[in-house]
């Protein structure tokens, strides 16, 4: 990139920004309990994965569409990438198209996939849609693409409470939940403001992050929504009764705070769950064993700091990726022993900063991919070196 025009130093500037930084010598800002596996050795570690903005990706879109609040991205098998955003919440000047008021905008539909360059593909969904969506005051949240293209959509904002599972065009093919009722965390047919899904493909079981109103991760069959088993934090019986402030100095609380925010599940069949507002890491096995948890940046107030994780494209997912809504950058753990081993990013509007990390998706070549709720915007790191691929 040629430094020339102001605007293109600044790119330059924010390009280089962006970059991982090294192993750190300190590791005080994140507080580890009952690592799994083995602490690797300095000489053992793979090493630091590395990013690069790429500041023109995606480029605009077609016909005047604009996007929203951007909350979830996902990359499905063909390295597409899918994105979910809240149309409801453009402001007036932003629809001046739609409304006769001035040349540009009119609301994309919520549902966009693209190609692996930002290339548009295909959009649908929304409230004028012709199949089922999440209701009037629903607010799109989360975005997940299974092994055989079905597209699954979670309301968690609004009063939806409902799962929505789609063929990849937009044929609603499943429904689980009510739209505008919900039963508390045992209950075994409702949901409370789900956050987001992972499939389990060759179970056929979708694991749900159940989530803004309950306190659990709840299973169901991912053909007829029937219900199978969930557990709440340390893989207990979830308990709605209040619970006090969060407190870093205070033991971990027994119960998950609500959001649950994230579910996934990784390759050696561990599911990852974010407890957001604990600022911790969970993990189990599928049963609901638990197995270990993690803390990271403790001592965060501010919606808590870990809203996803992502793991790394090698086969054996060497680390994983965070996104810390609280402090606005991604954590690198390293996943054999849970310790977080690098960041980059901060708090900005600039190419390679981040505004509100909400979801994050990974494609096969090792990119990290990040829905920004706050930016409204969708940004792509390419990854540089290391061990991520």
């Amino acid at each position: 990139m040629t430094i020339g025009k102001p605007g293109m130093l600044m790119a330059n500037a924010a390009v280089a920004a962006a970059l991982v930084m090294a192993w750190p010598s300190s590791l005080s800002s994140s507080h580890t309990e009952n690592a799994p596996a083995s602490t690797l050795q300095q000489s053992e570690r793979p090493a630091l994965p590395a990013f690069q903005v790429e500041p023109f990706w995606p480029p605009p879109l077609p016909d005047n569409w604009y996007m929203g609040a951007v909350t979830s991205v996902a990359v499905d098998r063909h390295d597409h990438i899918w994105v979910l955003h809240r149309p409801r919440s453009l402001e007036v000047r932003e629809r001046g198209l739609e409304l006769g008021n001035s040349q540009c905008c009119i609301p994309a539909p919520p549902v966009l996939e693209l190609d692996r360059d930002g290339k548009l593909l295909q959009g649908w969904g929304g409230a004028g849609a012709a199949s089922e969506w999440l209701g009037k005051t629903g607010n799109e949240h989360g975005i997940y693409v299974d092994r055989t293209d079905h597209v699954w959509i979670t309301e968690a904002n609004g009063q939806g409470h409902v799962i929505l599972k789609f063929s990849r065009t937009g044929e609603r093919l499943l429904t689980i939940g009510g739209l505008g009722r919900t039963g508390g965390s045992n209950d075994r047919q409702l949901l409370g403001a789900p956050a987001n899904v992972v499939v389990d493909d060759d179970a056929n079981e979708v694991y749900v992050a159940d989530g803004y109103v309950n306190r659990r991760v709840v299973v169901f069959d991912a053909t007829t929504g029937a219900y199978k088993r969930h557990w709440g934090a340390y893989g207990a019986q979830p308990d709605d009764s209040p619970l006090s402030a969060y407190d870093p100095s205070a033991p971990p609380r027994k119960q998950f705070a609500p959001p649950v925010h994230c579910v996934r599940i990784s390759r050696d069949g561990l599911v990852y769950v974010c407890d957001r507002s604990n600022n911790r890491m969970q993990i189990f096995r599928k049963n609901g064993t638990f197995v270990s948890e993690f803390s990271v940046e403790k001592q965060s107030r501010d919606l808590g700091s870990v809203c996803d994780v992502a793991f790394s494209a090698d086969p054996a997912q060497a680390f994983l990726y965070i996104a810390d809504c609280a402090n606005d950058r991604i954590h690198i753990a390293s996943r054999p022993d849970s310790r977080i081993v690098g960041a980059f990013s901060r708090k900005g509007r600039h190419a390679g900063e981040i505004y509100g990390p909400h979801y994050l998706g990974v494609d096969s070549l090792g990119n990290i991919y990040v829905a920004e709720v706050f930016g409204r915007r969708l940004q792509k790191f390419r990854l540089k070196g290391g061990k991520g691929h």
